[in-house]
């Protein structure tokens, strides 16, 4: 499995950005998928996940009412839109896909599969 991650780019502040994940399987409606984030000298985090019917999301304090996932099953792709972007969101973003559980895990090493991650800097 391979995923790759792109969108990422320079925006100024309350600007927008979406980001895409593409799968390379035909399973990939098999899978949970989310998007964590990692700061310079910081921990990566769970910003946002999906169940693999997109039955549930989850969403991170931080980002919720401004980031919207969603996935198409048909297309083997995941979507972050960000909107109202702040200097704070500066990561490097990363889709990553988990086994199909009724409840989006929290954790990195809950998921199996990462992208290469995608830069998004947010100036002020």
């Amino acid at each position: 499995v391979q995923l790759q991650a792109f969108g990422g780019g320079l925006v100024q502040a309350g600007g927008s950005l979406r980001l895409s994940c593409a799968f390379s399987k035909r399973t990939f409606r098999s899978y949970n998928m989310a998007w964590f984030r990692q700061a310079p000298g910081k921990e990566r985090e769970l910003v946002a996940g999906i169940t693999w019917g997109g039955q549930r999301t989850y969403y991170a304090d931080s980002v919720k009412d401004r980031f919207t996932i969603s996935r198409d099953n048909a297309k083997n792709t995941m979507s972050l839109q960000m909107n109202t972007l702040k200097p704070e969101d500066t990561a490097v973003y990363y889709c990553a896909a988990d086994t199909p559980r009724d409840l989006i895990a929290r954790t990195v090493s809950d998921y199996e599969f990462w992208g290469q991650g995608t830069l998004v800097t947010v100036s002020s």
